[in-house]
C-alpha cells in the first residue's frame, strides 16, 4: 500500500509538471505571434500619392498605344525609382478649356496630390477669346484647390500657330505664366519644347507627337515634376 501511495504521488507530481509545462509553452507560442502582428502593422505600406495629368489629345496620346503617351512614360520613370506614386492619365481628345471645366469634378474623385493642367491648345486652334480660355482654366484650378488645398499644381504652357495672328498668339502664350504666378504653380513654359515642328517627332498631322516625341516630352517635364514627388533621382 505504501508503495502504491508513493507511486501515486510521483504520478500526480508528473502530471502537474506536464500541465505547468504545457501552460508555459502556450504562453511562449503566442508571444512571437503578437510580435509578428505588431511588425506587420508597423510595416504597412504608405498610401500612394496620385499624380493626375489633366489634358487633351496630347496627354491622351492620340494615335498611340496608351503606354507610349508621356503620362505612362512618367509612370515608368517613377516605378524605376520605386516611388509610391500612381499616375492617372486624364487626357481626352478634343477637350477644350470649357469642356475641362465641366469634366474636372469627376476627375477630382481621384483625389490628386499633384495636378498637371494641360489644356487650351484646342481653344487656340479654334480662335476662342483668350480671356475666356484663361477664365475656364482658372476655374479648373479653383476647383482643384478647393478639393485639396495642399495639392501641388503644375501648368503646362502651350502656343498657337502664327496664322492665328501675332497679337492672339502673344496673348494666348501669356495665359500660362500668369496662371502659374497667380496660383503658385510650377510652370512648364512649353510642353512640346524641342518636339513641335519636328517632322520626325510628330505624326502625319504635324500636331501630335510620335512615341519618340512623347518620350522626349516625358524626359523634359520630369525635372519639373520630380521635386513635387520627393524623388531623388
Amino acid at each position: 500500500m505504501a508503495h502504491n501511495k508513493g507511486l501515486m504521488a510521483r504520478l500526480s507530481l508528473l502530471g502537474l509538471m506536464v500541465v505547468v509545462t504545457g501552460w508555459m509553452g502556450c504562453g511562449q507560442a503566442t508571444e512571437p505571434s503578437q510580435k509578428k502582428e505588431v511588425a506587420e502593422t508597423n510595416s504597412a505600406p504608405a498610401a500612394r500619392k496620385k499624380l493626375v495629368f489633366f489634358g487633351n489629345s496630347l496627354t491622351a496620346g492620340y494615335g498611340l498605344d496608351p503606354e507610349e503617351a508621356f503620362p505612362a512614360r512618367t509612370q515608368a520613370k517613377i516605378d524605376s525609382l520605386a516611388l509610391q506614386v500612381e499616375v492617372i492619365n486624364a487626357g481626352l481628345s478634343g477637350e477644350t478649356s470649357a469642356g475641362g471645366l465641366t469634366r474636372i469634378d469627376w476627375i477630382l474623385q481621384q483625389e490628386p496630390d499633384v495636378f498637371v493642367l494641360e489644356l487650351g491648345a484646342n481653344d487656340g486652334l479654334r480662335g476662342i477669346p483668350v480671356a475666356e480660355t484663361k477664365k475656364n482654366l482658372q476655374g479648373i484650378l479653383d476647383k482643384v484647390k478647393k478639393a485639396n488645398p495642399a495639392v501641388k499644381l503644375v501648368i503646362a504652357g502651350m502656343m498657337v500657330p502664327p496664322n492665328m495672328g501675332p497679337a492672339y498668339a502673344r496673348d494666348f502664350q501669356a495665359i500660362y505664366p500668369e496662371l502659374a504666378k497667380n496660383n503658385k504653380a510650377v510652370l512648364i513654359p512649353f510642353l512640346l519644347e524641342g518636339v513641335a515642328g519636328e517632322p520626325r517627332l510628330n505624326l502625319a498631322d504635324g500636331i501630335h507627337p510620335t512615341a519618340e516625341g512623347h518620350q522626349m516630352v516625358a524626359n523634359a517635364i520630369w525635372s519639373y515634376i520630380q521635386p513635387l514627388l520627393g524623388a531623388g533621382g
